[in-house]
């Protein structure tokens, strides 16, 4: 039988064609004898389809907790006694945000909300939100708003938001037992709304919220098949107070190989290293996943996590040689 890794060599770094489910399952179940192997041949797809340009982004969130929906991995859910209780950010701290973002030479700026869709509430502050920012700095504005109607995703086309974000989270066959207020093709369905409409779509998930290896494969595939722009892969912080308080971490090991993995399903993408990796990976680990296929990073703290101060993620890709994507004048 050939070597999964030969194969990805012919199929994907010279024919840019992503591996299939079945093919990510094998690099997924590789001996770790073999990462160092499959991280070298992730960095070289990377650097074949994406170039060494990293994207940086900072998010905010715009409303923080007392959320409806019972997403089992978030602090941010009402449901839970977690300790983060709601919080709305005021249109001069937004821009503050955007602003201090914008210093660290990130091109993007998420806004966050923790809701399982916006209400008029909510999309008149990203309105004025999204003005305010564009008047004082020169951004990217993303937006993370959870489900939308068709109304709403016209409406943030026509604000200029540049790129939305939500999350598929987990595998279809795994989301049930992730969460139970909605279903994963309510999600599905914003996605396909927002890439109809024009804007960039970034969708991503975590890893280690008790899925298969089977099904990190899967949900591989199923991004894959919406082919969204960027993948900000998150490795489960757990949370106190989540159902998912006392799952373990993923292994740093198997943190790298399906980071490698899933840059080789999706050659093109834009993959992100997102929530958990100072956990998971540590410094070095971080290190590893930039040359195992991570072409972008979230610089500063999450949405109820601590992060890495940007000064370091800054200087590691100082040191990798890795410039940081310029804003594009044409957007």
């Amino acid at each position: 039988m050939s070597d999964i890794l030969d194969v990805a060599r012919q199929q994907v770094l010279e024919g840019g064609k992503g591996l299939s489910e079945a093919q990510v399952l094998e690099c997924l179940t590789l001996p770790d004898d073999r990462l160092e192997d499959l991280l070298a041949l992730a960095h070289e797809v990377r650097m074949r389809w994406c170039g060494p340009e990293v994207e940086v982004e900072g998010i905010v969130s715009l409303k923080t907790g007392g959320c409806p929906e019972d997403c089992h991995f978030c602090s941010q859910s009402g449901q839970f006694t977690s300790p983060v209780r709601a919080v709305w950010l005021n249109i001069p701290e937004l821009v503050e945000a955007a602003k201090e973002t914008a210093k660290t030479g990130a091109t993007e700026f998420c806004i966050v909300a923790a809701v399982r869709g916006p209400d008029e509430r909510l999309m008149s502050q990203v309105r004025e939100g999204v003005a305010a920012i564009n008047a004082a700095v020169e951004i990217n504005i993303a937006c993370s708003l959870g489900m939308l109607t068709q109304d709403q995703v016209d409406e943030l086309a026509a604000l200029g938001v540049h790129r939305y974000n939500h999350n598929l989270e987990t595998a279809r066959s795994h989301f049930p037992n992730v969460v139970t207020t909605h279903t994963w093709e309510e999600r599905w369905d914003t996605l396909r709304m927002v890439k109809d409409a024009g804007m960039e779509v970034c969708c991503g998930g975590i890893i280690g919220m008790g899925e298969t290896v089977e099904q990190r494969a899967e949900f591989a595939a199923q991004l894959a098949a919406l082919d969204p722009d960027e993948v900000p892969l998150n490795f489960l912080a757990p949370r106190p107070g989540t159902p998912f308080a006392d799952r373990p971490l993923v292994e740093g090991t198997e943190a790298l190989k399906t980071i490698a993995a899933f840059r080789l399903a999706l050659p093109r993408t834009i993959l992100r290293y997102a929530g958990g990796r100072e956990l998971t990976l540590g410094d070095l680990g971080t290190r590893d996943g930039m040359l195992g296929g991570i072409n972008a990073i979230i610089v500063g703290n999450y949405l109820t996590t601590l992060g890495r101060p940007a000064e370091q993620d800054l200087a590691l890709l100082t040191d990798l040689h890795m410039p940081i994507k310029a804003l594009s004048k044409t957007l």
